[in-house]
This record gives C-alpha cells, sequence and structure tokens, in this order.
C-alpha cells in the first residue's frame, strides 16, 4: 500500500506538535509548582553552543508547515526572527504551525512533491531537491530532532516526563 506525501508527513507532524503544546502546559505548572523560574526553563539549553528551549518551538515550527508553505516559491529559506519569548508566544506558535498544517490538502502537496526546491541560507542556495526528499529527508528529520531536543531540555530540567509525553495522542483504529 502506497502513500501520500501528506500521509508521510502531516498527521504526525501534527501528533508532535500536539504533544509539544501539552509539554508546554507541563513547563509553565513545572514553575508554579516549584518556583522555578520561567526564563531558566525557556533559556535553558542542553549544552553551551545548542539553542534554547524557545529556539526549538521556533525550528519546528519553520519544519513544518512554514517549510510547506515555502515550497510553492521553489526555495526554502529558515526564519528564525520571532522566537517566543514565554509560555503564550509558545503555545501560539505552536497553534500556528498547526493551523498551517490543517491548510495544506493532500492534492496541494502532492502537487508539490516533484517541483524542485533549493535551500537557501544567507542568501546562497545550499542544496537542491524535490519537495518530496526536501520534506521527509530534511524538514522531518530536522523537526523531530527540535521536538526531541525540547522535550530532552524539560527532561534534563526535572520536570516529571515520559515517552508518551513525547508521542501526544497516537492515531488508532477509529480515531
Amino acid at each position: 500500500m502506497s502513500i501520500t506525501l501528506h500521509e508521510a508527513f502531516v498527521p504526525t507532524a501534527k501528533q508532535i506538535l500536539g504533544a509539544m503544546r501539552g509539554l508546554v502546559d507541563k513547563a509553565e505548572a513545572h514553575c508554579a509548582e516549584t518556583g522555578c523560574t520561567a526564563q531558566s526553563l525557556i533559556d535553558a539549553r542542553l549544552a553551551e553552543n545548542m539553542w534554547t528551549l524557545s529556539w526549538h518551538v521556533r525550528s519546528c515550527w519553520v519544519h513544518s508547515g512554514y517549510a510547506i508553505g515555502q515550497f510553492e516559491s521553489g526555495a526554502f529559506s529558515p526564519d528564525f526572527t520571532d522566537i517566543p519569548g514565554d509560555w503564550d508566544a509558545m503555545r501560539a506558535m505552536i497553534d500556528d504551525a498547526l493551523a498551517q498544517l490543517d491548510a495544506i490538502t493532500p492534492d496541494q502537496l502532492e502537487a508539490l512533491a516533484d517541483k524542485p526546491v533549493d535551500f537557501v541560507m544567507g542568501g546562497k542556495t545550499l542544496m537542491s531537491m524535490t519537495g518530496q526528499n526536501f520534506l521527509l529527508s530534511f524538514n522531518q528529520p530536522n523537526f523531530f530532532f527540535h521536538a526531541t531536543t525540547f522535550y530532552d531540555i524539560l527532561r534534563m530540567k526535572g520536570l516529571a516526563l515520559g515517552k508518551r509525553d513525547f508521542l501526544g495522542v497516537p492515531r488508532v483504529i477509529g480515531s
């Protein structure tokens, strides 16, 4: 059985984004319960040379609906101009990514599957590939890297989280 590009990416990205929204809620509650400051979590990073928690929210936004929206132009350039500074901004960014994914129809995404997409950074094209290959071999791995790192930072900072918190709500028969 073959699946569409939409089926291969959109539902799973939405599942993980939904889980991230729950993680934001748990992080905010953790601060209220423990006296930990929100800023100490928002600015946390796994290593000194890695991005902060809030950057990973923006990165998941970039590598989901925003990225697909860029395919139409034939070029993808990451946008890191709006890093969320608080829990509400993180939730809003996640909600925006979910809304962008909801707006993409399977037919729209299939129409872009074979279209060339250039990855442009600093005005230079770093690589070119089809929309399908770009989405599945570049954006999807980046999306999962940043979602996992977001989760890992929260675990490192003492939140009581498990795998189900990362996975969110799986698609089961009858749902």
